[in-house]
């Protein structure tokens, strides 16, 4: 049985990984300081450089690829990730059905 070790990047890697982080922290510090945008869009934006991040972490720090004998590691990921989104999705729609059930009449909200 071969027991292989996940290779480790370079140093070259590990700064490119660290200055992407970066430029990608700076500009959402930046859309959100400078508003130039309407609300939406900068929400938009935000994710958009959310998932980026997520994917140089991924690639760059977690060594994530699509190769074949990394595979199972990725497969791992995606399950974690489906169970995450079960579990915050789940919880957040008990209380949204919670909230418009308990808080139908608005008698019942509370004043102040």
């Amino acid at each position: 049985m071969e027991t292989g070790h996940a290779d480790h990047g370079t140093l070259k890697s590990y700064l490119t990984g660290f200055a992407l982080a970066v430029v990608l922290t700076v500009a959402a510090f930046f859309v959100v300081m400078h508003p130039a945008m309407p609300r939406t869009a900068i929400i938009a934006v935000i994710l958009a450089l959310a998932v980026v991040q997520i994917l140089v972490h991924l690639t760059y720090f977690l060594h994530m690829s699509l190769r074949r004998d990394n595979r199972w590691n990725l497969l791992s990921l995606v399950f974690t990730v489906l169970i995450l989104a079960l579990i915050v999705g789940g919880s957040l729609w008990i209380m949204h059905n919670m909230i418009t059930t308990l808080m139908a009449s608005p008698s019942v909200m509370p004043h102040g």
